[in-house]
């Protein structure tokens, strides 16, 4: 019977693989036969020796089972681990684990896990920069209301609004690319961080595990690789959840039944919105990962709790990390598939857009009209009395803006009929939003390539 929602419900399966119980025990295989290989470049173990434990290395030979078998008896994982290592390979088994305390093993095992997740956030997040380009030029002029406050403001254009989301985006990879050779490091200098048990070559011993293994090489440690670098990783799960949230939320938002502006795509002939309202098309992809997003910035505070640790190190972090890391890395890969999903079915309503902003009887042209009086000699303070004015007495008359503007002498002997019309079209009040939206989606393709 499965327990947590992880097993049955949210992530992929190649993902959580990295950070199930087998993706660990691969790994900390890979950690002991890689630390057998460095000490055979430095001539400590044969050839013969290093073969032999190489061939055993692998979770057929070292079995997850036995491993399990033997740390019921020990009460210890990597002892476990290295004397059902140690039975497979025979008499080569005297050299594995040499000179390793358990958390070399374990934090560079980490470390494989952590370059594993980052490669696939990656390629997901890659995907989910190409989507949002695509959408930001398909949509590059599609007039819209902008809102601030909840209310209507100004117009914007769709394109925009997705090319703010874009930036984001590509802001968050250049983030990635700059943390992950802090965040892939794994650590090999032994109990408290001398070396001691290593030997006079023990930072070259270290070098030579960690670049083999594909892992940034720190400098001092304690038993520990510093948490600070688990911080940053687990920072950058909870900044990437929020930007998708945040596009998530606004899709959401452009839903509501009295906005219906764009939305999440929905299956007519196959889906249900509700068991009762069978009217209902709700955006239930966007409302599921926003809730998991919720769950990846909760990791946040364990993880920094876990930087606390006792001298060169205690074990408070081992349990908590085994939940931080991993629910939060595979949800995290599920926010941004899943927002990648809704935004490649997203709908956008352009004419629905336009009735949205004629329903607003022209207020939201205001800072237009004040702008161009400034720009025909009226003093900036005294064409916003002006427009302020008149868009109260057309809220409380329910008139359009541009009838009470026809009637207000400073703006009716400044402008003609045709000018006043023409500042009342929202097309000419977007500004240089086409020319955002081209450079952000340029820089966003170029950052994928």
């Amino acid at each position: 019977m499965s327990f947590c929602p992880l097993d049955y419900r949210y992530g992929c399966q190649e993902f959580k693989h990295i950070w199930s119980e087998l993706g660990r025990h691969e790994r900390q295989l890979e950690v002991e036969r890689a630390l057998i290989w460095a000490h055979m470049q430095l001539g400590r173990v044969t050839q013969a020796d290093y073969d032999i434990v190489a061939s055993i290395a692998n979770p057929t030979s070292v079995t997850k089972e036995r491993v399990s078998e033997i740390e019921a008896e020990t009460r210890h994982d990597i002892m476990a681990l290295t004397k059902a290592m140690a039975e497979a390979a025979g008499d080569a088994g005297w050299c594995i684990h040499l000179g390793a305390t358990s958390n070399d093993i374990v934090d560079t095992a980490v470390a494989l896990q952590l370059r594993d997740s980052i490669v696939m956030l990656r390629e997901q997040l890659c995907l989910l920069i190409g989507v949002c380009a695509d959408v930001a030029e398909r949509e590059r002029d599609t007039v819209m209301l902008g809102r601030t406050h909840g209310q209507a403001a100004v117009p914007i254009t769709f394109g925009l609004k997705a090319a703010v989301w874009l930036d984001e985006l590509r802001r968050q990879l250049i983030r990635l690319d700059e943390a992950t050779p802090r965040i892939a490091v794994g650590k090999f200098l032994g109990a408290v961080g001398t070396g001691a048990a290593q030997g006079v070559n023990a930072r070259e011993l270290q070098r030579l595990i960690l670049t083999h293994l594909g892992l940034g090489v720190p400098l001092a440690t304690t038993q520990v690789v510093g948490r600070d670098r688990y911080i940053e990783y687990v920072s950058w799960l909870a900044n990437i959840a929020a930007t998708c949230e945040k596009i998530l939320q606004e899709i959401r938002n452009l839903q509501r039944s009295e906005i219906q502006e764009a939305g999440e795509g929905f299956d007519v002939k196959k889906q249900v919105g509700s068991s009762t309202m069978a009217h209902k098309k709700n955006p239930i992809k966007s409302e599921n990962a926003s809730g998991l997003a919720r769950i990846v910035r909760s990791m946040i505070i364990p993880t920094y709790e876990n930087a606390l640790l006792w001298h060169e190190r205690d074990l408070a972090n081992s349990s908590s990390e085994r939940f931080t890391l991993s629910h939060g890395s595979a949800l995290c890969e599920d926010v941004i598939a899943k927002t990648r999903d809704v935004l490649t079915n997203m709908w956008v309503d352009a004419e629905r857009c336009l009735e949205n902003i004629k329903a607003q009887r022209g207020l939201v042209m205001a800072e237009k009209v004040m702008i161009d009086l400034v720009d025909r000699g009226i003093p900036r303070d005294e064409a916003h009395e002006i427009l302020r004015e008149a868009s109260f007495t057309a809220v409380a008359n329910k008139e359009e803006l541009i009838d009470v503007c026809s009637r207000t002498p400073a703006v009716s002997t400044a402008f003609s009929a045709e000018e006043l019309e023409a500042m009342f079209d929202p097309a000419n009040h977007i500004g240089v939003s086409g020319e955002l939206v081209d450079e952000c989606v340029a820089l966003a393709r170029a950052a994928i390539q």
